[in-house]
């Protein structure tokens, strides 16, 4: 292999972008055609290149990359992932999260109180789209009776749903992040949530003064359990002390099936059908995760992974410099498939050559990728949770994108953290090299 690299190697993606953005235009719809038939013309298409080697050897090529040991331990995340969520759900659980958190709140912080409610539940459920479907159409009725515009209040469930997205142990884009880059995940959800924090408060701040002249109302009250609620705690607690996520996971599909058979939500069969939801729903990410592995691992030994790091590291003359150019890249990813997921996982091999060529931290590089692909995610008005966002409250994703403070926010602090983290450290060498001169 040429270690220079070779730029035809990184027609695969190519194809994948003209494929994905043509037929989506085409349909009038990002959403009409399944991404895996993009990535399924790419991986393809990388079968077919480089004649020097048979298509024999190049088929084991893809398919070593797709049996990496990472992605095959991602995939099996993924469905636990899946199936914790599924079975929480049926049990109940969000329903009692969801009232638990508006039963309490005062009615003249209402808007401010879903956007925390929002990062709750995006925490504990691990997924943004979960999160907008669950909490849009209570922020509409609440929007109604207090005089608040609509588009504020749906505005405060979206930001509230990506701080999860980019935060919670059991969210796709932290699994793929972290298996990409090889790191654990509580190192990675503690700088990641040192940078966002000053985001989300600075967010809820501004709802605040946004809501101040919406009429005081009182909520109708709202049945919840407080038992229901005891899954998605275990979950957070487990992860944050240290456990394996697998048995992380597994011990939340415990406990959430233990509770929904004593309180009658589901019988066994119900209980395995929701399982079986669970796993269905993450079949897609499954798939996506495989074609682009094994898509990678052709371009990485046809010298497509060189050429990026020989040409891009020409602009990475520094460390901060990488970081940046790691967050670039995600993030025009991103805009491309409208799946911070995807984006991830398609950039992760990428950004781990380039992080271990430059010396970068693995936690640093994970919570990159996985706030940049955020931050993007939440603000593109053909994403799905914009698209989800403004068909449940039956407005337009424009009229919500000018009031996503968040996900503003959360790139500014990014992007202030890699430059001040930097700049301290380049600091701190100068003072040591002037003490031992």
């Amino acid at each position: 292999m040429n270690k220079r690299g070779n730029g035809w190697a990184l027609l695969p993606l190519l194809v994948f972008v003209i494929v994905y953005i043509s037929s989506a235009l085409l349909a009038k719809d990002f959403y009409t055609v399944s991404i895996i038939v993009p990535f399924l013309a790419a991986a393809l298409v990388a079968l077919v290149m480089n004649r020097k080697v048979k298509f024999e050897d190049k088929v084991e090529i893809f398919c070593k990359g797709a049996g990496n040991t990472n992605i095959i331990l991602m995939v099996l995340i993924f469905i636990l992932a899946g199936t914790f969520a599924q079975v929480a759900k049926s049990m109940g659980a969000v329903d009692s999260t969801v009232n638990l958190g508006l039963s309490i709140l005062p009615s003249n912080i209402m808007i401010a109180g879903i956007f925390v409610i929002a990062c709750f539940i995006s925490l504990s459920v691990g997924t943004s789209m979960g999160t907008i479907v669950a909490l849009v159409p209570i922020a509409v009725g609440v929007a109604e009776k207090t005089g608040i515009l609509t588009a504020i209040a749906v505005a405060a469930v979206v930001c509230g749903s990506m701080f999860g997205d980019n935060l919670s142990m059991i969210s796709d884009t932290t699994i793929a992040a972290t298996r990409t880059q090889g790191c654990e995940m509580k190192d990675k959800f503690k700088m990641n949530f040192k940078i966002v924090l000053p985001a989300a408060i600075i967010t809820a701040f501004i709802f605040v003064l946004i809501a101040k002249g919406g009429a005081a109302t009182t909520v109708e009250a709202l049945d919840y359990s407080l038992i229901k609620i005891v899954p998605y705690i275990a979950v957070i607690v487990g992860a944050l002390v240290g456990l394996n996520v697998i048995v992380v996971l597994l011990g939340g599909i415990v406990i959430a099936g233990i509770i929904g058979f004593i309180g009658g939500s589901f019988d066994l069969l119900g209980f395995f059908g929701a399982i079986a939801d669970g796993i269905g729903g993450m079949s897609e990410l499954i798939i996506i995760s495989i074609l682009i592995a094994g898509t990678i691992e052709i371009i990485k030994y046809n010298g497509g992974i060189d050429f990026i790091i020989n040409k891009g590291l020409r602009g990475f003359k520094s460390k901060m410099g990488a970081e940046l150019g790691i967050a670039a890249l995600v993030s025009l990813v991103d805009v491309c498939t409208a799946n911070n997921t995807v984006a991830i996982v398609t950039v992760g091999p990428i950004a781990k050559d380039i992080s271990d060529e430059v010396g970068l931290e693995p936690k640093r590089v994970a919570g990159i990728m996985d706030m940049f692909s955020c931050v993007f995610q939440g603000i593109i008005p053909y994403g799905a949770q914009l698209i989800s966002a403004a068909g449940l409250a039956a407005l337009s994703p424009f009229a919500i994108m000018k009031y996503l403070f968040y996900p503003y926010l959360m790139g500014i602090s990014a992007i202030i953290a890699i430059v001040w983290y930097h700049r301290k450290k380049n600091k701190n060498v100068v003072v040591k090299e002037n003490k031992v001169v």
